[in-house]
């Protein structure tokens, strides 16, 4: 039995016991949107933190507040017309990101296929997005950590442009420095955009998701 049909089994339970949670509807209705980031207000600004950007934005699209918590993580749940989707910021710190989804997985009997991932990407520009499913981590340590704890790289992603840093310098302090107030300026339309490229992935499909948002911004 692999690790993610192990925690189904663990979770069953709990899932049971707890019925003040989450209203739980027909398991096919229901997604995770797992927007990644650092948790601690010295992140909050931070390019590292675009998957938590974007999770606040489709709260705030849905009339939705991301105050609930459960597994190391901070989520809600969102309801885009005859679906939900569960939104989730990890708080478990950017390379074990894969504890937290791994775990909400298994208790909201979600599967795999209907995870998405929102995070960071210094290989596209900004004002970018591509959306994809499966493939490596490219080198991102918390995609590498949810691949792990899955043990299946088979989910969907959505990679928020950042851009590269100018000239040599520390790609972590790129990251992690808070951004001024005209760079979050400049950012907002991406942060939209992507918030409209994941309900686009659960509406309409991932194949005309992808025809929607895979172009040059």
């Amino acid at each position: 039995m692999s690790r993610f049909a192990r925690l189904f089994e663990r979770f069953r339970p709990v899932r049971a016991r707890d019925s003040g949670d989450i209203s739980r509807g027909p398991e096919e209705q229901r997604w995770l949107v797992a927007g990644l980031g650092n948790p601690g207000e010295q992140y909050r600004r931070s390019r590292h933190n675009a998957g938590f950007m974007v999770a606040r934005r489709l709260a705030s699209k849905s009339g939705a507040e991301l105050s609930r918590r459960k597994f190391n993580g901070i989520y809600a749940e969102i309801h885009l017309d005859s679906v939900s989707a569960i939104l989730l910021m990890p708080q478990t710190f950017y390379n074990r990101s894969g504890e937290c989804v791994v775990a909400m997985l298994g208790y909201f009997k979600i599967p795999s296929e209907r995870l998405i991932v929102v995070h960071d990407e210094m290989d596209l520009r900004i004002g970018q997005l591509r959306i994809k499913r499966g493939g490596s981590d490219a080198g991102n340590r918390d995609v590498r950590s949810i691949i792990e704890s899955l043990d299946t790289p088979e989910f969907v992603r959505v990679r928020v442009g950042i851009g590269h840093r100018e000239g040599a310098g520390d790609d972590i302090n790129y990251l992690l420095k808070p951004l001024t107030d005209e760079e979050i300026t400049a950012m907002e339309a991406i942060f939209d955009r992507a918030a409209d490229a994941v309900m686009a992935v659960i509406r309409q499909g991932l194949e005309r998701a992808m025809n929607l948002y895979n172009q040059r911004a």
